[in-house]
Parts: structure tokens; sequence; C-alpha cells
């Protein structure tokens, strides 16, 4: 629970219960801290009273409403950070996010050993059998950041042959380099100043590392891009900074794929008017794409689970917050 900025506390609560008929109950079988949760903790967004905080999880299905009929108690299950129906037309449409009947994920809090799910035949998506313990934070990390990089790429309309510029280094960064990498880009330029995170972008797919940050980021993916700019760009960040630098290192005709959760960004409008690029984004509709992910996961295929640099347990949740705070690591994951 999140009481004041800086202020988060481990408490015992109510374990949640069915609370409409479309709900599930499941026991987290692992859960992190994401960097969106730092926003609240540094005193940025503002909380009204006690929150219990975590929106990125899995676990197994302990109880559900009756009017579920897609998952069952004893299923290993992957959700995303909003529930969503996934049979509206928005959710037709592959924005879940946006669905008419939009919740929070686990209203309740992820950070915990159990969460209430609204919308569990939408929102919940079930892997095949029971995964292996080395595939749970892969898993864990395809609940939000690796959706979430996913659609940053997807956005950024990353292909084959293209170039990609990926700014921002912290989870969700480096998953849209590793995202980029899968949907066949040919050159992918990490920004960031963290050797640890240069070599993790490296890892996941990352041919090119650039440390100017600003006018000289711009000016350096220029230098590598014959004056023209990235055709790609993924933004991870959410400053006015980040979001300059991703709009201004675009070629003409390229696209920004963002997904840095948006504090004081104000976009110059003549600027952008003259551009020529494209910008798509919001919060991922990680839904539209965790049976693919899963799918991924499952075979071994790429292993997003690499983020996890601390783990720790749940009691010592504090810590893992301070951590990711002093950027002495990139995502905690905690055991439950």
């Amino acid at each position: 629970m999140l009481h004041a900025p800086g202020d988060l506390r481990v408490e015992d609560r109510p374990d949640p219960t069915i609370e409409q008929p479309t709900d599930a109950v499941i026991r987290l079988a692992a859960t992190c801290v994401c960097g969106s949760d730092l926003w609240p903790y540094r005193g940025i967004e503002q909380i009204d009273g006690p929150r219990p905080m975590g929106h990125e999880y899995v676990g197994v299905v302990e109880e559900v409403g009756s009017d579920v009929r897609h998952v069952r108690p004893g299923q290993f299950v992957v959700g995303s950070f909003f529930a969503s129906d996934n049979t509206c037309e928005i959710c037709r449409a592959g924005y879940q996010t946006h669905c008419v009947h939009r919740q929070p994920g686990a209203p309740t809090g992820a950070q915990a050993q159990f969460a209430r799910i609204p919308l569990a035949d939408g929102t919940l998506v079930a892997t095949p059998g029971m995964p292996d313990d080395d595939l749970v934070p892969s898993l864990l990390a395809a609940s939000d950041v690796l959706g979430t990089g996913w659609f940053a790429a997807v956005a950024a309309e990353v292909g084959p042959g293209t170039t990609v510029a990926v700014v921002g280094d912290g989870a969700v960064g480096l998953l849209g380099v590793l995202a980029a990498r899968q949907l066949g880009a040919e050159r992918i330029i990490a920004m960031s100043r963290h050797e640890p995170r240069q070599q993790l972008a490296k890892e996941f797919g990352a041919t090119d590392v650039v440390v100017e940050r600003g006018d000289e980021g711009v000016a350096r993916i220029k230098d590598l891009t014959d004056g023209l700019g990235a055709h790609s760009v993924i933004e991870a960040v959410g400053t006015q900074e980040s979001m300059l630098q991703a709009i201004r290192a675009t070629r003409a005709g390229g696209h920004v794929g963002y997904v840095g959760v948006a504090h004081g960004v104000s976009l110059p409008g003549e600027e952008l008017f003259f551009s020529g690029v494209h910008l798509h984004g919001g919060p991922a509709p990680v839904r539209r794409f965790l049976p693919e992910l899963i799918q991924l996961i499952g075979d071994r295929a790429i292993d997003p689970g690499k983020v996890f640099d601390l783990t720790l347990p749940l009691d010592r949740a504090a810590e893992g917050y301070r951590a990711m705070d002093e950027r002495r690591a990139v995502k905690t994951l905690l055991t439950v």
C-alpha cells in the first residue's frame, strides 16, 4: 500500500472475493514493480489516500464468477493491466485498453498474494498447461512491459528492413528493442548511458548504442542514418525531453510509437506540422498480443524475463521500489 510519496507499506488486507459474476480471483505466482509505479512513489502523480499497488500479474485461478466461461480454477493465467470484455467493437479492433467496459486489471492491487480480476473472460489468457518455473518471469513480463514494448514497436510501424531508435532504457525500452528484433528491424539503436542496460539491449538485438540525449542524441541518430533519421522511434519514458527527442530523431514519413506515461508533455504544433512524422501510442492494448507472446515464451523463442535484475520477497517490496527509484535496478520481481 502506498500511503504517501516514498511511504510504501506491506500490510495485511482481507482476501479478495468474487464481487461480480464476471470476476475471477487468482493466487499470484509472482508480481513486480513497474516504472509507472514510480510516478506516485515520487509524488509526481498524486494519490488520494492509501492505494493498493501493482498491475502486473500471473498466477493460478482460484475461483470464478458464475458468468465466467473461458477460464477455470487451476489454470495458470496471464492478464493485462486493464480489464476488458474483449468483445466490444473497440476490443475487436485491437484496442482493449479503450474497451467500453474498461476497468483496472487488478483493482485490489497485484503486489499481493491474491488479486480480483474483473471481466475475467476478456482479460485473462490461460497458458497451455502449467509453465515451468523458469518461464514465470517472462510470462510476468508479458502482462505489461513486454506487451507495452511490443505495442510501441507496432505503433512505430517497425518491420523488415527498418532502422529503429529506442528512447528509454528501462524495462519497456529494452523490450521494445526485443520486439523490434522480432518484427524484423535491420538496425536497432538503443539510447542509453548505463552499461548494464546497454549490454542487455545488445542481448535483445540492439546493433548500436547512443549515449547522448536531447539535441545531441538527435544529431547522433541523424549521423547514423545518413542525415535522415530513423524510420521508427519508440518513446518509452514519458517526459517532454524524451518525446521531443523521439519526434526529432524520426525521418519525414516515419513513425513514433509512444508508450511512456506522459507527464508534463506539450507538443509544439508548428514543429509537428512541418515534421511529416506520424505519432501513435498510449496505454498498450496488451491483451491483443498475449496469445502470440505466450506462445513465443513457451517456445523459448524470447526471454523477456531477463529485464528482472532484482528479486525480493513481497515483504521487502519497499526495498524494490527504492532500488528502481535510484536506478540500481531495471525491474524488481517480487516473489509471493
